[in-house]
């Protein structure tokens, strides 16, 4: 702790307030609100701390407070602080979480759309819908029954959604205000939880038309139906009283805080929300933060009534929101409450279980790798494999693994230049000394260890480079396969002894992940090598055939062989005759006589 902050620490008030966080270059990294400024901002500075929270202190280099004269008052300044300066150690509400609502705009010939921006213009809104899946399959259903106007701008002539039934086509046809209205009352009726009378009335329209043996209509109706059902699925927690309400619960454990909303419309649970951040302040304070920017920031539309639990200020919130809170004790409203805060415990406890096995696959597994080996923990690898047909096209590959995770970005592949023949070793060495030579040059950082997909012989081929030419200090180590063609073993040293690896350890499944990628890069690379190879020695050569017309026969024939097989006679209806004859010619002059 600097100076600067001891000598501030001394001079700060018991008065409520938000406090601004700056690293070494000033920038403002964490903005908070306190009770009480003098016991908040000191905790940072004493104590012991969670491994997040000391990586922020470990950025802090100095603060600003400002007093306010409320506990509200700092909750809002907090709001606009955040805002104004999205400090990197805050929550974030970015814009992908605004959710859509069904909108019926307020015109003459009303349309519906879904809408991520509520605004007061006289139409109708219907949400949110936190899945937004679940928002276009209810407004595709309802595109079905109601056939409202779909056009942004009214057309000359009727639209393909005339045909379908999907629209009265207002722009040619007089359509009355009566009808239309009598459309926006069914549409609002349903999206308020009233398809169950409309899902009878097309029960009884399809049986009717079942009578009249009208089955396509009746097979019609039926699936209309049906998606009705999968749409509006009936919930498990139901209110009697149709009140919208949202329902916040929350856990918090190890420096990181779960917040699940359930969404209650119509008296009916139709979705819920989850977000979990790292936290900074008191759980509570950091739920009225979370609660505050969900509905002033995001612009979400208020219910009737909150629920949240007893310890949340239910005052400050009311008083901010100016909605009702409840904090429920009993009954199913308590029940409810509870279903939300046993969800973002198991969403929380998830997340550590996840976090904790990602890793133990990557980068425990890079570091328990490393002393294995015996070096520093090999955080970059590079690895490389050859592939060729007995010379033919040699190519080879490198894959890059940082953290344990493979970077697809920074893979390469290598055309041999200078070998020729079936020379593993001597592929091996051109393109370990063209990607070490490039990367010196360009004065990029070095792999922390570098794979070979072989044994002996290719590891001692790439450390004759790395050491030899070009004087670098890189561990290599090879990985040989057993008969299955199977990671079986690392090898390691001059000259290369086994390394002793659990073949069920997490550090044996990175380097069988390693070794399966970078083999599978290579093939694909060399089977569309001598694919490219072949086409050109089988057409490309012949006179006459040029790029277009090669690519015609192929897409005619559907490759070299049904070119190859395919008569003069059948050739000649696609290219001329003589070009015909010359085709043949040269793709049969090996072919035994029959």
């Amino acid at each position: 702790m600097n100076e600067t902050i001891t000598n501030k620490l001394a001079l700060l008030p018991d008065k409520p307030g938000c406090y601004l966080m700056k690293d070494r270059q000033g920038t403002i990294i964490y903005v908070g609100k306190a009770k009480v400024l003098k016991n908040r901002v000191r905790s940072y500075f004493t104590g012991s701390h969670d491994s997040k929270t000391q990586r922020l202190v470990g950025e802090i280099c100095d603060f600003e407070y400002i007093v306010t004269s409320s506990n509200i008052e700092a909750l809002i300044l907090e709001l606009t602080l955040i805002k104004k300066h999205d400090p990197k150690y805050n929550v974030l509400l970015k814009d992908d979480k605004t959710y859509p609502y069904i909108k019926i705009t307020n015109e003459r010939h009303p349309r519906l759309l879904i809408t991520r921006k509520v605004k007061k213009d006289g139409a109708k809104y219907f949400g949110p819908y936190p899945n937004a899946g679940a928002a276009t399959e209810t407004k595709k259903l309802l595109d079905r029954l109601y056939p409202l106007r779909k056009c942004r701008k009214m057309p000359d002539s009727v639209c393909l959604y005339y045909h379908i039934g999907q629209c009265l086509a207002p722009c040619v046809y007089e359509v009355s205000e009566e009808t239309n209205q009598t459309m926006v009352n069914e549409i609002t009726k349903f999206l308020k939880n009233g398809h169950s009378d409309i899902k009878e009335q097309l029960r009884e329209r399809m049986e009717k038309a079942a009578e009249d043996l009208d089955f396509e209509r009746a097979k019609e109706l039926r699936d209309t139906i049906a998606q009705m059902e999968k749409v509006m699925e009936k919930q498990k927690m139901a209110f009697a009283d149709k009140t919208d309400r949202d329902v916040f619960g929350f856990s918090y454990d190890k420096g990181w805080m779960c917040v699940q909303v359930f969404f209650i419309r119509q008296g009916r649970l139709i979705e819920r929300d989850v977000s979990i951040f790292p936290f900074y302040q008191e759980a509570s304070e950091e739920l009225l933060t979370f609660i505050a920017r969900f509905y002033l920031e995001k612009n979400h539309i208020k219910p009737k009534e909150i629920f949240v639990a007893e310890s949340v200020d239910k005052q400050l919130l009311e008083e901010l929101l100016e909605t009702r809170v409840t904090q429920p004790k009993r009954g199913q409203k308590k029940a409810l409450l509870d279903l939300a805060e046993e969800n973002a415990a198991l969403a929380l406890k998830e997340k550590f279980s996840l976090i904790e096995r990602d890793e133990q696959r990557t980068v425990k597994a890079v570091e328990r790798l490393g002393e294995a080996i015996g070096i520093n923990a090999p955080y970059r690898i590079e690895a490389f494999d050859n592939s060729n047909i007995q010379g033919v096209d040699p190519v080879s590959a490198m894959v890059v693994f940082v953290n344990g995770v493979p970077q697809r970005k920074e893979y390469r592949k290598y055309k041999i230049k200078t070998v020729e023949g079936p020379d593993d070793y001597g592929s091996m060495r051109e393109v370990v000394r063209r990607r070490y030579v490039r990367l010196l040059k360009e004065k990029r950082p070095l792999p922390d260890l570098i794979v070979i997909d072989g044994g002996a012989g290719q590891i001692a081929a790439a450390k004759e480079v790395i050491e030899d030419e070009l004087g670098q200090a890189i561990p290599v180590c090879g990985l040989a396969k057993d008969d299955k063609h199977r990671t079986s073993q690392l090898l390691m040293g001059s000259p290369p002894v086994v390394v002793p690896l659990q073949r069920d350890s997490h550090e044996f499944y990175l380097l069988q992940r390693i070794q399966d990628e970078v083999h599978r890069f290579a093939i694909t690379f060399h089977r569309q090598t001598r694919a490219k190879s072949f086409l050109q020695s089988a057409l490309d050569d012949i006179p006459g055939v040029g790029e277009k017309r090669r690519k015609a026969l192929l897409k005619t024939f559907g490759s070299v062989k049904k070119i190859k097989e395919a008569s003069i006679e059948d050739l000649s209806k696609h290219v001329p005759t003589k070009l015909a004859e010359t085709i043949h010619h040269t793709l049969n002059k090996n072919k035994p006589n029959a």
